[in-house]
């Protein structure tokens, strides 16, 4: 286990609610280790910390089951940003995120960022079969994937790529629309009092994403950090305005007035 002492402070939060199975967990091992792997359900709730310019993100990540809702408050309290993640092919995980999710979103900053994400794009578009770098443009998905992963022995018949014609046969019904996440995305800056014309415009927070393939998870992240930088800088001159005593740092040094007072 690190040494919590020596790890790094966070200046800001992000957090992901959503439901169970709707990938919140295989999102940040995509975008955090560059590779899809499975992974079982959350218990409870676990971070990442990344280093984005001079300042350090913890991304929360946390668990969808019913028997650990009530701890979902408690991850979004100070958060500056909520990632509220569904399943495109299930219409249940989008409903979930109103009747379940958003009231526990009460805790977070007043100024909290609120983004939808669609992930498993990969199940209804072909398109999201292609995966995109940092700025948003496509690439093919096995040049994406060349030097990220570890090298496998290529049989003598190895199966040829798939086609999007044969890709299209095998698409499943998408039965949330963008359209449905742009509709709750209005329902929420009303939930929380907010202005829809001063508010960040739903087309740029409605996200559509395959942690599968990479498809817009290098966007979601990133736009997401550029848009809690003005977060970290309000946060510091708070901080400078009203400092307060961090525990760490007076027990240490009261450990050594001690010491030096020993006779």
């Amino acid at each position: 286990m690190p040494d919590l002492s020596k790890m790094k402070k966070p200046d800001v939060k992000l957090v992901f609610l959503g439901d169970m199975n709707v990938g919140k967990t295989s999102l940040l091992h995509r975008y955090m280790e560059r590779k899809f792997k499975d992974t079982i359900s959350t218990v409870g709730g676990a971070f990442f910390l990344k280093q984005w310019g001079p300042y350090n993100i913890s991304i929360w990540d946390t668990a969808g089951r019913e028997q650990f809702h009530g701890l979902g408050s408690m991850y979004c309290r100070g958060a500056a940003a909520i990632i509220l993640t569904y399943d495109v092919t299930n219409w249940q995980s989008l409903v979930e995120l109103e009747e379940r999710f958003l009231s526990l979103t009460d805790t977070a900053n007043h100024d909290c960022i609120f983004a939808l994400v669609g992930n498993k794009a990969d199940l209804t578009d072909s398109k999201a079969h292609l995966c995109q770098d940092s700025d948003g443009l496509p690439e093919d998905r096995t040049e994406c994937e060349e030097g990220r992963t570890e090298t496998h022995v290529l049989s003598a018949s190895p199966t040829p790529p798939a086609s999007p014609t044969s890709l299209s046969n095998m698409l499943l019904h998408k039965q949330v629309a963008r359209e449905d996440a742009v509709a709750l995305y209005g329902r929420i800056l009303r939930y929380k009092g907010l202005d829809e014309k001063s508010s960040l415009p739903a087309d740029k927070m409605c996200f559509e994403t395959s942690a599968k393939t990479g498809y817009n998870v290098d966007v979601l992240f990133e736009t997401l950090f550029d848009l809690a930088v003005p977060a970290i800088l309000r946060k510091r001159q708070e901080n400078q305005a009203s400092p307060t005593v961090d525990l760490e740092d007076w027990r240490q040094v009261s450990g050594k007035r001690g010491k030096s007072n020993c006779c």
